[in-house]
């Protein structure tokens, strides 16, 4: 990946609509799901989810295949994991595995709640 496809996919998840249809869709997995199931569990008119999706298949966070009369999207996961490499290929001068502790989940959300907590008591 380059920074050129990093800030495409950044772009196109700027939008709050866009963010939320793609993490609905990594929810589902490779099952994916089709345009109206999206728009229901989201509360999307079709007009407004069609042009979400049109940007998240141009930017290939989204990959789409025609069933019948349908249309069944899938988050791209390869997509997005290549980006978390690209995002972390430097992470403690090019030796990542030396902040591993850093790139756990566990340990992001507990650093991110004491900063939220020092900013309060500030």
């Amino acid at each position: 990946m380059d920074s050129s496809s990093a800030i495409k996919i950044f772009e196109s998840l700027s939008s709050g609509i866009r963010l939320d249809i793609y993490r609905l869709l990594v929810k589902t997995g490779p099952e994916g799901m089709v345009a109206g199931e999206i728009g229901a569990a989201l509360a999307l008119p079709p007009t407004n989810l069609s042009f979400h999706l049109k940007a998240l298949t141009q930017s290939q966070l989204l990959s789409v295949v025609q069933e019948g009369r349908f249309q069944r999207f899938r988050a791209n996961l390869n997509l997005m994991q290549d980006l978390i490499v690209y995002l972390t290929a430097e992470c403690c001068s090019g030796h990542p595995e030396l902040c591993a502790e850093l790139c756990s989940p566990a340990t992001a959300t507990r650093a991110s709640s004491s900063s939220n907590r020092s900013r309060r008591s500030s």
